[in-house]
């Protein structure tokens, strides 16, 4: 007999604790009504904080939910459906499930619950998409998966100085930017905000105070590189050293554009596991490719450009290096995460830094960016750093933080 008592008391501590004052933007998106859900993202995102924000709410209104972590002993020696039927059997109508990726054969048992318990409502978490690759495609006809990525500038703002406002789309950004900044300069100075999410806004847990902000990021990586990715991929213990130097190859050399037969030779590793490495980087939420906007066979495999996923990643690693980052990278880094994390298609244009989809052309630079590479392009626009408010098709860097 499975004995949930447990589980309801661990449930009842952590919801206790939750913080209800900040919310991620996916949540409000969310059906929580679907049969299952899977919410995937990198370390450090937030998943387990949202998982537990609902479950708190839900609570409030007396639904049965029972959570889970994936790892937990018991739910380990139990066993993930031997539980998941035991209580939905008792009357329990939704189970979530936090880092479902850290248990054997999940994609099956969450198969079987779902099929065998037609009313059941299942939701569960993983770390990264390289973990949840196989599951995905097992559980294909039956979940929805939904990806929370780290924290946009608007996010931060409204975590950090609690001023609130509303994402907006790229074509109302592009049409009505100066009164978007005109707005949010009501509310104060932002330029000294976006330096401070430059440097420790894309992971919630600066609210726990920045000091700390840089050690919990390298460790963040650390266990990305020494468990996520190993257990993913395979990849022996004697090379996960090589994984990490092609980390902080990329890291320094901002943007890095990859040359594969170069990189394979100074890292003493085949081409193939370069190919390999570098998508597990990317599905771990380290690095992030940005194709070329061609067709054809030129698109396989090789990306045009190959960022860190973030502005803080590129920063934290740099500084653990001794290094001073670029600026220029920085920017490109930033405009490239949030343009990604709003869902929209990005590209490496043959003149000018991005093509958004498919149709508008930007340059990326600094106070005084010219315009020569672009000038005589359509829906050309040139983003400027430290500037408040632009001008026409001169438009704010820290505006695309709005995106989502």
């Amino acid at each position: 007999m499975i004995d949930l008592t447990e589980f309801l008391s661990i449930q009842t501590g952590l919801l206790s604790h939750v913080p209800r004052e900040h919310t991620r933007y996916l949540k409000a998106k969310l059906d929580w009504d679907a049969r299952l859900m899977g919410i995937v993202g990198a370390r450090g995102t937030g998943k387990t904080t949202l998982l537990l924000q609902q479950l708190a709410e839900d609570a409030a209104t007396g639904k049965e939910e029972l959570y889970l972590t994936a790892d937990h002993i018991r739910v380990q020696a139990d066993g993930l459906y031997e539980i998941g039927a035991h209580f939905f059997r008792l009357g329990g109508k939704r189970i979530v499930i936090d880092e479902i990726h850290k248990y054997p054969n999940w994609h099956q048992e969450l198969k079987n619950l779902h099929d065998s318990f037609p009313s059941a409502k299942i939701v569960f978490s993983g770390s990264s998409t390289l973990a949840l690759q196989r599951g995905k495609a097992d559980l294909s006809r039956r979940v929805v998966f939904h990806t929370l990525s780290g924290l946009s500038f608007r996010e931060y703002l409204s975590f950090s100085a609690g001023v609130e406002f509303q994402p907006v789309s790229l074509a109302h950004l592009l049409q009505n930017h100066v009164e978007l900044a005109g707005k949010v300069l009501q509310q104060g100075p932002i330029l000294g905000h976006f330096k401070d999410y430059l440097d420790f806004g894309v992971y919630p847990f600066f609210l726990e105070g920045t000091a700390a902000y840089v050690p919990k990021l390298l460790n963040v990586i650390e266990k990305v590189l020494y468990e996520d990715i190993p257990s993913a991929i395979g990849i022996k213990m004697a090379n996960i050293p090589v994984l990490k130097k092609l980390l902080w190859l990329l890291a320094t050399s901002q943007p890095f554009t990859p040359n594969i037969e170069k990189m394979s030779r100074e890292l003493k590793i085949s081409k193939e596991y370069i190919y390999s490495y570098l998508d597990a980087l990317e599905r771990a939420g380290l690095i992030a490719g940005v194709l070329p906007a061609e067709t054809g066979y030129r698109l396989v495999r090789k990306p045009s450009k190959i960022y860190m996923d973030n502005s803080n990643l590129l920063r934290a690693v740099a500084g653990d290096l001794g290094m001073r980052d670029q600026i220029g990278a920085v920017r490109e880094t930033f405009f490239a995460h949030q343009v990604r994390s709003a869902g929209l298609h990005i590209a490496v244009p043959s003149r000018g830094d991005f093509l958004v989809e498919n149709e508008f052309l930007f340059e990326i630079g600094g106070k005084l960016k010219k315009k020569k590479q672009i000038r005589e392009a359509r829906n050309a626009y040139v983003v400027r750093d430290n500037i408040e408010v632009g001008f026409d098709r001169d438009i704010p860097l820290w505006l695309f933080g709005f995106l989502y």
